[in-house]
């Protein structure tokens, strides 16, 4: 048997073993891109809108905003957890809050109380802040300790709204989250698997190479660009 001949069946099985890879990588490619049709497609309307408005000043057509004070019972809820679960039975909410979080008392930098001997800063009271319902429908207390009310923010959300509300997670649980973690992932998987899938289909991959080379440095020159003093 010659060499030649010898080589021929350890070659046959690397470009096969390389076909398989492909082929591989093309079906999970698309299993990837089905489960990640329908979030795609919402995350790709919300975040053109997101994107543009700030730039283009474009308002949520369809987002309405109440403010309102709310007085206090007597006595005053003393904890975050009684706020909530008072502001859940005063407003007629479904649930409790999604969020509550506390920002402690702190000095003000911009005033002194004077006095004798050395002066002694402002004091900020102690706030809470409160979130309930989701994202089509937003109700935000804010509540400074010591204060007999507090204020209550309503936010109803249209469509684009609560489109823009799934996008950034707003008022959304945890299972939300871990979902749009598998989303992420997926595109990072989409995003190699595309380049492999590429790379092994196109033999003359110059021109590609340098479209990408052109797409990373466009991408890190506008991104750094801003952080240039």
């Amino acid at each position: 048997m010659s060499v030649a001949a010898a080589a021929a069946p350890g070659k046959a099985g690397k470009v096969n073993r390389r076909l398989t890879f492909v082929r591989w990588v093309r079906k999970t490619h698309g299993w990837f891109g089905l489960w990640g049709a329908l979030l795609g497609l919402l995350f790709g309307f919300s975040g053109i809108w997101l994107n543009h408005r700030s730039i283009m000043k474009l308002p949520l057509p369809d987002q309405q905003q109440i403010n309102a004070q709310l007085q206090l019972p007597d006595p005053r809820p003393q904890t975050i957890e009684a706020m909530g679960a008072w502001l859940q039975q005063a407003l007629k909410l479904d649930r409790g809050p999604n969020n509550a979080r506390i920002e402690r008392a702190r000095p003000v930098a911009w005033g002194e109380r004077g006095g004798e001997g050395t002066p002694r800063p402002l004091q900020q009271p102690e706030r809470w802040l409160l979130n309930f319902g989701g994202p089509n429908h937003l109700v935000q207390a804010e509540y400074w300790v010591g204060n007999g009310s507090l204020s209550v923010r309503t936010t109803q959300n249209g469509f684009v709204a609560t489109m823009t509300n799934l996008h950034k997670g707003t008022a959304m649980p945890v299972p939300w989250i871990l979902l749009i973690d598998t989303l992420a992932g997926s595109m990072i998987f989409l995003s190699i698997s595309g380049v492999i899938l590429w790379w092994e289909s196109h033999r003359k991959r110059a021109v590609g190479i340098t479209i990408f080379a052109v797409a990373v440095a466009t991408t890190v020159a506008l991104a750094v660009s801003p952080l240039q003093f």
